[in-house]
């Protein structure tokens, strides 16, 4: 039987334990939300006052030329590049992940526009839903008879890309089970039937090795302030492979993507690379501490965090089904570990009122339709005993029935 004792050996043993001193978290919460939303680096207080007080605040406009401002999104795309398996050159931190979806999904819908047989986009009813949404206003917009085929689970992918399918738009980790995708078989049948993929990052980038060559990928999105802890709605990324870089044609033409933005030209004319995928004025003070979540991981590898992470899966689970036997909790997250992410969902038919009263007790996760806690586990900073002492307090809570079922819901759950 695993103890609390066990637990604690496992974090004096444990190589990422040093990690944890990098970020401000609270004394007696244990964080298992940071698959919504990561902690803070120690060091983004001190890059946050560096930036207003002496970039814009004494340097002012000066700072987009001597503090790098201008530079900044390819400068962190090419910090970002290893932890997803892209090259340099081939990723911008900028814009929102649905925003980035826009535009990578147009640009793959643009590729494929000689073939007039090629009208559908695949996707999962499950998928997050602004994917989904992104995809039917552009589809809508278009108006050229492209329709979103939508698939109920992962078996049914094979069947439903065919001669007809221009993208299929998958998100890696799914954000309610936690399911992974095989990325090189997936992007392997598309290729098959001659179609482009896109794969969304948003729950893999800093949690689960990616590798976008190895796995055939010809689009990519993400963003930066879950699992690489850029802070709340810090700017996402999008990569594009430098084979698709002189095809990749965006609607959103800004003129941070033109070849040279300030010769203030009436016409477009896309940048070279990846700066095409650029669209308007970036926001500085928010990109600027997306480096300080990507600094702690290059002192790691993706290797180490993923066999911690799986690790605390594991446990997770285990403690949760031994611990909570008596109750109708329901595990909807892959034991296997390569179909698995780095979060871990539980059904309960009360799941809403579980979890406030969890995050009442200082225990954070989060919900989500239907019945659904999510418990998020990041290597960087989750100890084996935060995992024990999180089930315990599930325990108690579930055992004495300390939750309220009628209690009204906040607007982000």
């Amino acid at each position: 039987m695993t103890t609390r004792n066990h637990c604690l050996e496992r974090d004096a043993q444990d190589p990422l334990a040093s990690l944890r001193d990098q970020f401000d978290l609270p004394a007696g919460i244990i964080y298992l939300d940071g698959n919504s939303l990561g902690a803070r680096p120690k060091s983004a207080l001190t890059r946050a006052q560096q930036v207003i007080a002496q970039e814009w605040g004494k340097d002012l406009i000066r700072s987009w030329n001597a503090a790098g401002w201008f530079e900044l999104p390819k400068r962190l795309g090419k910090l970002l590049a290893p932890l997803i398996g892209a090259a340099d050159g081939e990723v911008v931190v900028t814009d929102t992940t649905s925003v980035n979806l826009f535009k990578a999904l147009a640009a793959a819908l643009d590729m494929q526009a000689a073939d007039a047989g090629r009208r559908v986009i695949v996707t999962e009813r499950s998928n997050f839903p602004t994917d989904i949404y992104m995809a039917q206003g552009l589809t809508t917009w278009l108006d050229r008879g492209y329709t979103l085929r939508l698939i109920d689970s992962p078996e049914e992918l094979p069947a439903a890309i065919g001669a007809d399918t221009a993208v299929v738009m998958l998100t890696h980790v799914n954000y309610r089970t936690g399911y992974q995708y095989d990325m090189q078989a997936a992007s392997a049948l598309a290729h098959e039937h001659g179609a482009l993929i896109l794969w969304d990052l948003a729950h893999s980038a800093g949690a689960v090795p990616v590798d976008l060559h190895a796995g055939g990928a010809d689009l990519a999105v993400g963003c930066t302030y879950k699992y690489l802890n850029g802070g709340p709605g810090a700017p996402a990324f999008i990569w594009v492979p430098k084979k698709h870089q002189p095809h990749f044609h965006q609607p959103l033409s800004g003129w941070w993507g033109h070849a040279a933005p300030f010769a203030m030209a009436p016409d477009f004319q896309p940048a070279e690379g990846i700066a095409r995928a650029l669209c308007g004025t970036q926001p500085i003070v928010s990109l600027a501490l997306v480096e300080c979540g990507l600094d702690v991981h290059h002192q790691t590898s993706m290797a180490a965090i993923r066999a911690k992470s799986l690790a605390l899966t594991d446990l997770f689970i285990e403690l949760v089904e031994a611990r909570c036997a008596a109750h109708p909790l329901g595990l909807v997250t892959p034991r296997a570990h390569a179909n698995r992410g780095s979060h871990v969902s539980f059904t309960h038919p009360h799941g809403y009122a579980v979890m406030a009263a969890l995050i009442a007790r200082g225990v954070i996760g989060d919900y989500r339709e239907p019945a659904i806690m999510r418990f998020g586990f990041t290597p960087l900073y989750t100890s084996y005993a935060d995992v024990w002492d999180a089930v315990e307090i599930l325990r108690d809570i579930l055992d004495r029935k300390d939750y309220n079922i009628d209690a009204k819901r906040d607007a982000v759950t």
